[in-house]
């Protein structure tokens, strides 16, 4: 096979691996990576042009901004099959579904399909409040990469507080924070919710459920995976040190991604959300999952 004319020096002799700089190592590294289906939604053509790039000096503004999770963009999904993606892991609904498999079934209610879950629907209206979080998961199909288009996707977490609705005390006539939506185009949903809170025992997190469609959800079908979202101490530290998540600040000093009964047996590698975003114009949380 013909050398690739970029590693060829002036001499027209070829120039030895060790040698031909960094961005030649990425492209290897992605290589590899990409034949493991490691990078999931990660742009490789981003990451190769920041390699490339001739390295400036940055502003005032801009090394603030880079400290924060605002920094990080959220990936933007594509329905055509990428490869192979890493399998979620199967992770416990815990014990406040809400799905009737412990007690109450909220799946059935009227009001249930919905993208903006801050809010109580049928005989209460009650608002959760805290930090804006939007939350965007995209479903492929593990095997293939493609995009589950149609899919239905019931998400529920805590509130500020650490409660969670239809269960703790003092909300168990809430039903906030709990909604069913459909893939769209991309195999991505998105809820508008806030930002939940660490509770005592269990590192900062999102539960979900998927189902071959809203009507399987809404009946309480069969479920094709159950599992959860880890949030990054980034942007916990960050939401935790505002008014009204004070109690999160000690719960999460006494726990970590590794002892977590939940994402500890792998630190959740394949749980982890992408954050954009601040505290002032809320986040977004972008999690790409192979079922």
């Amino acid at each position: 096979m013909a050398t690739d004319p970029r590693w060829i020096d002036e001499h027209g002799n070829e120039i030895d691996e060790d040698h031909r700089g960094l961005v030649y190592d990425i492209r290897t590294l992605v290589d590899r990576r990409r034949a493991l289906g490691l990078f999931g939604g990660i742009g490789v053509t981003a990451l190769l042009a920041a390699c490339a790039a001739p390295e400036t000096t940055p502003t005032a503004s801009a090394a603030a901004t880079a400290t924060t999770p605002s920094a990080t963009a959220t990936p933007t999904p594509s329905a055509a099959a990428s490869g192979p993606v890493s399998e979620v892991p199967d992770e416990t609904g815990g014990p406040y579904p809400g799905d009737g498999s412990n007690g109450v079934n909220v799946l059935d209610d009227s009001g249930i399909v919905r993208s903006d879950i801050r809010s109580s629907f049928g005989s209460s209206t009650t608002v959760a409040e805290g930090v804006p979080l939007t939350i965007a998961l995209t479903v492929r199909d593990a095997a293939t990469g493609s995009a589950l288009v149609g899919a239905g996707v019931y998400l529920w977490h805590c509130d500020r507080d650490g409660n969670y609705s239809l269960y703790s005390r003092g909300v168990e006539n809430e039903n906030y924070l709990r909604g069913v939506q459909e893939t769209d185009a991309t195999g991505t949903v998105r809820f508008t919710s806030i930002y939940p809170a660490c509770y005592s025992g269990r590192w900062p997190h999102i539960h979900f459920e998927v189902y071959s469609d809203v009507a399987t959800a809404v009946a309480s079908g069969p479920i094709v995976k159950t599992s959860q979202i880890a949030l990054p101490p980034e942007a916990n530290d960050l939401v935790y040190a505002t008014s009204g998540y004070e109690q999160s600040v000690r719960n999460v000093s006494q726990v970590s991604l590794a002892s977590d009964n939940v994402f500890g047996d792998d630190g959740g590698i394949h749980q982890i959300a992408t954050m954009a975003g601040s505290v002032a114009s809320g986040y977004t949380a972008a999690l790409t999952i192979g079922v």
